[in-house]
């Protein structure tokens, strides 16, 4: 009797030991699927992809490091740029001002020759002009058989020639002479204004027969007769004296005086033959 109950006990307990004992195996080996093979490759692949992804985002960074640096000196060689253009723009707009101030005054001169230009042109045309009515009176004289030989020009009582070659005053004097002549008289407005009108027309100055040789003698005219200060004023070196004396002559209708060793025009005077403008 006693035998069968440890038999029994024995397979009871056996049967309760089994259970025990698997569940420690099991407890032993870990989880099943721990022990897997699927697990090793799964753990290999998520390190390999961390891994990777680690490394991707290592190179994103210095990527955007790279990124950002060459932004940067984009933004340097833009504002660079832009320094150089602005200051080019500005010397472009000094450059334009400057060029607008150059022909502003370009435009004052060329406006200021331009009048100069035509006020010469008017006083050239008033010369040809007084030019001309001198010639035609030329003609009419040399035409008109009046109490003064050809080419002479004939005022009250007197003829007067315009000499067409330059001499010093005592050439002048010799050659209106030649002429049975005297160099030019003024004895009143009347034959000043008449002798101003003659020789308008040229600029260069005519010896006239007013003369101041010595010191200690008073200006005189070619016949010993005092000048008449009262009948035009003398101007230039009046006071001085020199060597081959002082002389008057009259230009632009002005008298002056200088060294009658200077060379000039002249003009010669003589009677008019009133007689003969009579008989006619």
């Amino acid at each position: 009797m006693s035998l069968e109950m440890n038999c029994d006990d024995l397979k009871v307990k056996t049967m309760k030991d089994q259970p025990e004992q698997k569940l420690n195996a099991r407890k032993a080996r870990g989880p099943p699927f721990l022990s897997s093979p699927w697990w090793c490759l799964t753990t290999v692949t998520l390190g390999i992809l961390c891994l990777g992804l680690l490394v991707t985002l290592i190179i994103q960074k210095m990527q955007l490091s790279q990124v950002s640096d060459l932004l940067k000196q984009q933004q340097e060689n833009i504002t660079h740029q832009e320094n150089i253009l602005e200051g080019q723009m500005l010397a472009q707009q000094q450059a334009e001002e400057a060029s607008q101030e150059s022909q502003k005054e370009l435009k004052d001169i060329i406006k200021v020759l331009a009048d100069k230009l035509d006020e010469k042109s008017m006083k050239l045309t008033e010369v040809q002009n007084l030019n001309l009515n001198l010639q035609e009176a030329l003609k009419r004289a040399a035409n008109f058989s009046g109490p003064c030989p050809e080419y002479w020009l004939w005022h009250g009582e007197n003829c007067y020639l315009l000499s067409s070659s330059t001499f010093n005053w005592e050439k002048s004097k010799e050659n209106c002479l030649s002429l049975n002549a005297h160099l030019l008289k003024i004895n009143n407005t009347s034959d000043l204004e008449f002798i101003q009108k003659a020789s308008a027309h040229s600029s260069f100055p005519f010896w006239m027969g007013l003369s101041h040789k010595k010191p200690s003698n008073s200006w005189s005219w070619e016949d010993g007769s005092p000048w008449m200060p009262g009948v035009f004023r003398l101007q230039g070196a009046v006071s001085k004296t020199y060597s081959a004396g002082t002389c008057a002559y009259i230009q632009r209708g002005i008298v002056y005086a200088d060294n009658c060793i200077l060379v000039a025009f002249s003009v010669c005077q003589k009677k008019a033959n009133l007689l003969r403008v009579l008989s006619t």
